[in-house]
């Protein structure tokens, strides 16, 4: 045992790594241990000792990474403390450590290692001399009742600002007055706020008088902030009672008046009460607002209802209850801005317009509830933000979707705990003014769950007659969303409650057309891709030719999502080879075929732009080789013509929400008992259309010399029919079918082929009747997609044909059909044999 004066010390001791923190003779400090040696040094000695022996280690200061504690033993430094571990704590989050609470003893020399794992046991020597009343004094007094108390009275009697003459202030200057005077340095450098380094300078100072002459400067340059302090306190009416000082939380201000927080809290809530009476507030929402202030002043900060009393008014206060936007009314200007902002969708920008000239002629014009309904990636929600843009407005995004809780759009009740306003009233205190436009996005995929259904707590929101009172249960107070404009998007209808709907105007957003597509493609897609890649026009080059085959072979949708993506990977390719420093020398163009032919190696293909606008530098065109490199093999091909070569295929045409769609119709038949297999995935109202096509074949068979395998009359005699919907993983659904179902099996019984250039679309009635259908428009460019030339549609839908653009029309031949009869003349060459033109009976009605 090594000895130190009247205490004792063993003479190998554990020595505890200490990477952050500087234990001091007559100090406690808390250290987390998490590195490898430590934590043996804890489990291994700590936790299996018993004896106040086995609780003496060394610490040693550290300024290694302790992530590299795992490798060889850094230089320890020569001069550690010892210390008694008073408390161990463990812990498994957010990683195994420990929390270790050390009491200082006294110095100590390493005088060698004995050994480095599993952890580091050394011989030491003590170099201070204390007495074991000493030890116990600080161990049982300093320290546990001290320890916060001595940094606050310290800093306090420095000041002249605390009386000595309360209890515990009188005592701790009985303590220190009975502490030698070698433990003074120590004691006072681990009470004032200093740096680790300094600290690291009083640890190695051996001798008293190094000691005093360490820390005198450090306390002397304290007092002299506290003493600026409490000038600039004094400077300040009402702060004199309030102190920061140096102790474990820095820079924290604490009261010791009761008073004094009372007249601060005064203050607060009077400028609270100022801010209410300044928010120009409704009536009803200013009583409320001074009741709930009144409760405010009268309840004690230390209630947790306080808080939420606070952060209650803080809401009231920051609503926009009149402040608002002025509107920009200038239509032409309007008009500009939308058709340099959108190609196409004139009906939604006429609508816009509308609303435009009939707000400038009437100032208090309800805002007006747009549904935006269309397939993805036509620009729906762009359209809202330009709208927004046109107006002057502010803009803000609600997404609805999955949202399954009303309290999303009511907003939770103030008892309930986490409680907090929707999202309407949370979108208003965004913006800070009244009437923003709101753009609900997705709205048809609103879900529902035991927390209510937020569709039906839209309603008050999105009805022009309600929504000027609309209450939130936070609130708990009306709110005027009358000069809110609501624009919605959906996908489709089906999923929207008709209550709701029928608050909103729907606005049909349907699919681009091919040439649509090109000019959207190089007035917006092909420049924004270009500039967020870092390229130029002078660079990269993409004909028209090259986008039709882009829409054409590599994208079949109704939007221009994909579009864009396809355009963003041919410019990532270009971005290698501009960054690679690719460039091509000046050459005519037989030379350039040259070399073309000689490195087939080069993946991107490059030929010079014949462009009399081209700039000097030659650009990287886009060709069709180019495309197949980079965007890889087509996705599309044209394969109605390869289809429709048997008997048994027809081309429907069908409505989904991502848009129109083609779809066959395949059928066969062979030996059987008369059954009718139905596969495709379908839902109930397309297996009830094949079921009437079937019917009606059946009973007309014998008019159109329709007969079985065997010659029979009926044509399910002794046959079964299989009928197939392709693209079985896809479900298929919808009144739209009954035509295409009652040609394919017109073509399978009668053996003749339907006519490959046709499409059609219709439901049928059991006496051979075509209804109309929906999603015309769609229907119809997606025939004009896959290349179809004639489209049978029904009689009654030949109104929708109008709002296709006019070169969609001159590029197709629309056939209108009332009865099955002419469904059949015009879907087989030459006509069906039997079909003729029913007489026309007019009703008596």
């Amino acid at each position: 045992m090594a000895s130190g004066g009247g205490i004792q010390i063993p003479s190998r001791l554990p020595l505890l790594l200490a990477h952050e923190g500087v234990l001091l003779p007559g100090s406690t400090i808390r250290f987390s241990v998490d590195s490898p040696r430590n934590m043996q040094l804890v489990s291994q000695r700590l936790l299996k000792g018993t004896s106040l022996k086995s609780t003496i280690i060394g610490v040693i200061p550290n300024t290694r990474d302790p992530e590299q504690d795992t490798e060889d033993l850094p230089t320890l430094h020569t001069i550690g403390t010892a210390g008694i571990a008073v408390q161990v704590v463990g812990s498994n989050w957010p990683k195994p450590h420990y929390t270790l609470l050390i009491t200082g003893l006294c110095r100590f020399r390493v005088s060698g290692l004995l050994k480095e794992r599993p952890f580091v046991l050394a011989e030491v020597t003590p170099r201070t001399e204390w007495s074991v009343r000493m030890l116990l004094l600080s161990v049982r007094n300093v320290f546990f009742f001290f320890s916060f108390l001595a940094r606050l009275c310290v800093s306090l009697q420095l000041l002249g600002m605390l009386d000595m003459s309360v209890p515990a202030v009188a005592k701790f200057r009985r303590l220190l007055d009975s502490l030698p005077r070698e433990m003074l340095p120590d004691v006072v450098a681990s009470m004032i706020r200093t740096s680790n380094k300094e600290k690291l300078q009083v640890l190695d100072a051996v001798s008293l008088e190094e000691r005093f002459r360490r820390t005198l400067p450090m306390l002397t340059r304290q007092i002299e902030g506290l003493k600026l302090l409490k000038k600039s306190r004094k400077m300040t009416p009402g702060s004199e009672k309030r102190v920061c000082y140096g102790g474990p939380f820095p820079g924290r201000q604490f009261s010791l008046d009761r008073d004094e927080d009372s007249d601060d809290d005064g203050d607060d809530t009077a400028s609270l009460e100022k801010k209410v009476h300044g928010a120009n507030m409704p009536e009803a929402a200013l009583k409320v607002s001074l009741k709930e202030l009144k409760r405010l002043k009268k309840m004690p900060q230390s209630m947790p209802e306080y808080a939420l009393t606070r952060n209650y008014l803080d809401l009231m206060v920051e609503l926009p209850w009149s402040r608002s936007t002025k509107d920009c009314l200038d239509i032409r200007a309007a008009r500009v801005l939308l058709d340099n902002d959108h190609y196409a969708m004139e009906k939604l920008k006429r609508r816009v317009l509308e609303y435009l000239a009939v707000r400038q002629l009437k100032t208090s014009l309800k805002g007006p509830i747009l549904c935006f309904v269309g397939p993805p990636g036509v620009g729906k929600t762009s359209v809202g933000r330009s709208i927004a843009k046109t107006l002057g407005r502010e803009f803000h995004r609600i997404a609805l979707g999955g949202v399954c809780d009303q309290s999303d759009i009511r907003g939770h009740r103030r008892t309930y705990v986490g409680s907090m306003p929707g999202r309407i009233i949370n979108g208003l205190k965004t913006v800070g003014v009244n009437n923003p436009v709101f753009l609900l996005d997705e709205v048809d995929k609103l879900g529902k769950s035991l927390q209510g259904d937020p569709a039906a707590a839209l309603l008050e929101v999105l009805d022009p007659e309600q929504n000027h009172s609309f209450t939130d249960h936070y609130l708990n107070v009306a709110f005027d969303l009358s000069q809110v404009l609501f624009i919605a998007t959906a996908n489709t209808t089906a999923t929207i409650p008709p209550a709701l709907l029928d608050r909103m105007e729907v606005l049909q957003v349907p699919g681009y057309t091919q040439e649509e597509k090109v000019e959207i493609a190089h007035r917006h897609l092909i420049p924004n891709q270009l500039e967020q890649h870092g390229l130029t026009p002078q660079q990269l080059h993409i004909p028209q030719e090259s986008t039709q085959d882009i829409i054409c072979r590599y994208t079949r949708e109704a939007g221009v999502r994909s579009l864009e993506r396809k355009i963003g990977a041919i410019c990532r390719a270009v971005a290698v080879k501009v960054a690679e420093g690719h460039r091509l020398p000046e050459t005519d163009a037989s030379t350039l075929e040259t070399s073309r032919e000689g490195h087939r190696e080069e993946r991107l293909h490059l030929k010079r732009s014949t462009d009399k606008a081209a700039p000097p530098e030659m650009p990287i065109v886009i060709d069709q080789m180019a495309l197949k490199d980079i965007l890889g093999p087509p996705l599309f091909e044209l394969e109605v013509s390869e289809r429709l070569t048997l008997p048994g295929v027809a081309l429907g045409l069908a409505w989904t929400p991502l848009g129109g769609e083609i779809m066959f119709v395949e059928a066969s038949r062979m030996e059987g008992e008369g059954q009718l297999t139905l596969t495709g995935q379908l839902g109930d109202v397309m297996k009830e259309s094949a079921h009437l096509a079937i019917s009606w074949l059946r009973a007309n068979a014998k008019t159109y010399q329709l007969t079985n395998m065997v010659g029979a009359p009926d044509p399910l005699e002794g046959t079964d029919i299989h009928l197939h919907f392709p693209a079985g993983a896809v479900t298929k659904d919808g009144p739209s079918a009954g035509v295409t179902i009652v040609t394919c099996l017109a073509s399978l019984f009668s053996g003749r082929l339907v006519r490959s250039d046709i499409a059609m679309t219709g439901e049928i009635t059991l006496r051979g009747l075509v209804l109309p259908v929906g999603g015309i428009k769609d229907k119809v460019l997606a025939a004009h997609r896959a290349g179809v030339k004639r489209v049978i549609l029904p009689k009654r839908n030949e109104k929708d044909l109008d709002e296709l653009p006019a070169n969609v029309r001159a590029q197709l031949d629309f056939v209108t059909a009332g009865n099955l009869d002419e469904v059949l003349n015009a879907s087989f060459d030459g006509g069906f044999p039997g079909a003729q033109a029913r007489p026309h009976v007019s009703s008596k009605l």
